[in-house]
Formats: C-alpha cells, sequence, structure tokens
C-alpha cells in the first residue's frame, strides 16, 4: 500500500467520523448498510463452499453481516446486519470483506473469489420467455453483474424519519441530483460500465434485473421503500401464525420501520472504496436534513422523483459520431467528478462550519475534501478520447 493510499484512508475515515458527528449533532442518526455480490470458482481441487463456517469466520472477526448463496451457481452475497451499527464500522466491515474474503475462501479450500463488476461466462441458461424462475434448455453463457448496493436512512430518536413528512423523498432527490457526477465513486473501474450494457448486448433482460440509468420511484436504481419494495411487494411484513407446513397463514404489515433509499447502481470492485461512499451517502443526509428543518411543511413533491437520466458509458472522455452534435465531447466518469464541486466544497463547507463545535474538525485540513478528492483522482491517469463510429 503506498503513502498515498495510507493517508486517503486514514482521511477519509476521519471525514467519516467528523460527519457522523455533524449529524448527531443535530440529533439524528444515520444509518448506512452495504449488500456485496460477487463469485467463486470452485473445482475437483477444492470442497463445497459452507457458508455457516464462512458466517462463524465473520463472527470471529466482529463483521455485523451474512455470506449467503445467490442467484446465480458460484454467486455470493454479503448481507450487512441492522445490528446498530455506525456508518464508520459499516464502511469497516465492507473493507475487511472485500480484502480478506478471497484469503477465506483459499484458508479454506474453497476456490478462488472473484470481486468484479462482470463474470463473463460465470453460468449457464436462459429463461423461458416471460417468466423470472424457468429455465429452458438453452445452455448458453450467461454473464453475471456482480453489485454493491448501499441502503440509507435516518432516525430521529429511534424512529424512522424516512416516513416523516417527505424526508424520504428529499433524501432520494438529493441522491437523484448527485449521483451523475459522483458516479466515479461507486463506478471505480472500466468493466463497471459494461455491466450496464449486459442486458442490450448480450440480450439477457430476462435473466437481469440489475439497473442501468439513475431512476427513483420505488423500482428505480436509488429506490424509496416505503410500503412497496423494487418488485411490488409488500415490505414490513411481520409473521404472525405459521401453518402446520412452516408457512405464514396471518400477517402484519409495518412498513414504517423498513423504509429507506436503496442505491443500487455501485458496482462490484475491488477498487470500490466503502469510505468514500459512505462520506457521498453522509452528505447527503446533512443536506437533506438541512432542507427538511428548514422547509418542514413543505415536502418534497413525489413525483419528482421518477424521471431517469443516462449514466455515461465509460471512465473517459469519447466523441460520439453517430450522435447529431458530433465533435461535442461525451464526458466520462473521470471528468464529471474532476468537474464536480459539490462533493468536495460540502466537506470543507461543513469543516470550516464545525471548527470550533467538533474536536475532530480541529485535526482535519480545512481543504480536506479538495485533498480527498485529489487522492481519489490520483488513481486514474488521462487517456485518450475514444470515438464511437458509425459502421456502415
Amino acid at each position: 500500500m503506498t503513502s498515498l493510499s495510507i493517508t486517503r484512508h486514514v482521511l477519509a475515515a476521519n471525514i467519516v467520523q467528523f460527519l457522523q458527528n455533524v449529524i448527531s449533532q443535530q440529533g439524528f442518526d444515520a444509518k448506512v448498510h452495504f449488500e456485496l455480490e460477487g463469485c467463486f470458482r470452485n473445482t475437483e481441487k477444492h470442497v463445497p463452499v459452507n457458508f455457516n463456517l464462512l458466517n462463524n469466520w465473520l463472527v470471529k472477526h466482529n463483521i455485523e453481516g451474512t455470506i449467503i448463496p445467490e442467484y446465480w451457481h458460484n454467486q455470493w452475497e454479503f448481507v450487512s446486519d441492522f445490528a446498530g451499527q455506525s456508518p464508520l464500522k459499516e464502511a469497516q466491515n465492507l473493507a475487511f470483506v472485500l480484502e480478506k474474503l478471497p484469503e477465506a475462501f483459499r484458508q479454506f479450500n474453497f476456490g478462488e473469489v472473484s470481486i468484479k463488476p462482470v463474470v463473463w461466462s460465470g453460468d449457464q441458461g436462459k429463461m423461458v420467455t416471460g417468466s423470472t424462475q424457468i429455465f429452458c434448455q438453452d445452455r448458453r453463457a450467461v454473464h453475471i453483474p456482480n453489485a454493491i448496493q448501499m441502503n440509507v436512512s435516518v432516525l430521529n430518536n429511534g424512529k424512522n424519519l424516512m416516513v416523516e413528512r417527505g424526508f424520504g423523498e428529499r433524501l432520494q432527490e438529493a441522491f437523484l441530483q448527485t449521483s451523475l457526477s459522483c458516479c466515479l465513486l461507486y463506478l471505480p473501474e472500466e468493466e463497471a460500465f459494461e455491466r450496464f450494457a449486459l442486458k442490450t448486448q448480450y440480450g439477457l433482460f430476462d435473466e437481469l434485473c440489475s439497473p442501468y440509468d439513475i431512476s427513483g420511484g420505488h423500482q428505480g436504481s436509488i429506490a424509496l421503500y416505503k410500503d412497496k419494495g423494487k418488485h411490488n411487494q409488500a415490505m414490513g411484513l411481520e409473521p404472525l401464525i405459521y401453518g402446520a407446513d412452516e408457512k405464514v397463514l396471518v400477517s402484519k404489515q409495518d412498513w414504517h420501520a423498513t423504509a429507506r433509499i436503496e442505491h443500487r447502481l455501485g458496482a462490484a470492485s475491488s477498487l470500490y472504496d466503502p469510505y468514500i461512499n459512505v462520506i457521498f451517502a453522509l452528505l447527503n443526509i446533512i443536506e437533506s436534513l438541512d432542507a427538511f428543518i428548514k422547509h418542514r411543511e413543505a415536502p418534497l413533491d413525489a413525483k419528482a422523483c421518477i424521471e431517469s437520466t443516462a449514466l455515461p458509458s465509460s471512465l473517459y472522455d469519447h466523441e460520439d459520431e453517430t450522435n447529431a452534435n458530433y465533435g461535442a465531447n461525451t464526458q466520462g466518469a473521470i471528468s464529471l467528478f474532476e468537474n464536480d464541486r459539490w462533493f468536495a466544497e460540502k466537506i470543507d463547507q461543513l469543516v470550516g462550519l464545525h471548527r470550533n463545535e467538533d474536536s475532530l474538525s480541529s485535526t482535519l485540513p480545512a481543504n480536506a475534501g479538495q485533498l480527498l478528492k485529489k487522492q481519489i483522482l490520483a488513481n486514474y491517469q488521462k487517456q485518450p478520447i475514444f470515438i464511437n463510429r458509425i459502421h456502415l
């Protein structure tokens, strides 16, 4: 690890702690939870994966989360537990899994782990047309997309603020406004953008449900879950009576406790920085809280949260000859973040505003946001502009 990366890690962790303090001083409690997908390669030389053993390993290392098998063969998911951990501890948990899970698989002889946006030819199969559960006899290769999802909510004296006077809609709108210019933070490598093209380029609309643009509502890529989830399922169902076959006969719904934002655009990658993405979440929370406190009786119109926005197609800028405005540069994720002012300036504004109120802010440089942004961009070098040509 280079001195630059060590400095970035320490700086980012300190900023997370500082932003937590800012929110708690206002009387609120921010909650951030991650879900990470990945794959593994298990051959005849390896033993079958024992998920109980992996979860005992997580407990041993004080990680609040569970590893479970996912939809595709040889795919797994790390799911954060809602155990009251702080955003900083959540970032530490995910950083541990990203770094140490491949070592654990090798230690237990389970095989090799892949934490990548796409695992090419990771499985075989095709859904029957119109079905999301039944496979046909077509055994074509399926390229598996792997995501990092971030669930965000805010508590007010133990009660979920997401259901109070339009705060959930305010927070969703904040993410919708900032997720384009900051997409480099959750899409940190070129293959992350290839993941978005799997449906169209490989005809996998039935097999894949991952989003590919910035959209709101309760089914979008930045979804607000209240009474309904992304599949229109009822949220917050609590079983009351079970039948003899252990099936739920009677249940009640309390979605107020589970209401949250799910940011579904992140790509699984060893380059994904949990601390940076927690900072991104906390900054959006702080902006939304400020607006909520100032305009308590003016809830945001939920209709404003449904329109979609296209994401860039690459880390790098490109010129598109297929576009009527040929010659106009189409910005990639690096340039979008480089030209963004909100992320760094918001951090610096808060550090200056709370300089005399929070002991941690006095240890942060006045330009902490600009410094962190510079360190993020230092991982990327300028590349030649790509040109998409018309093929006649």
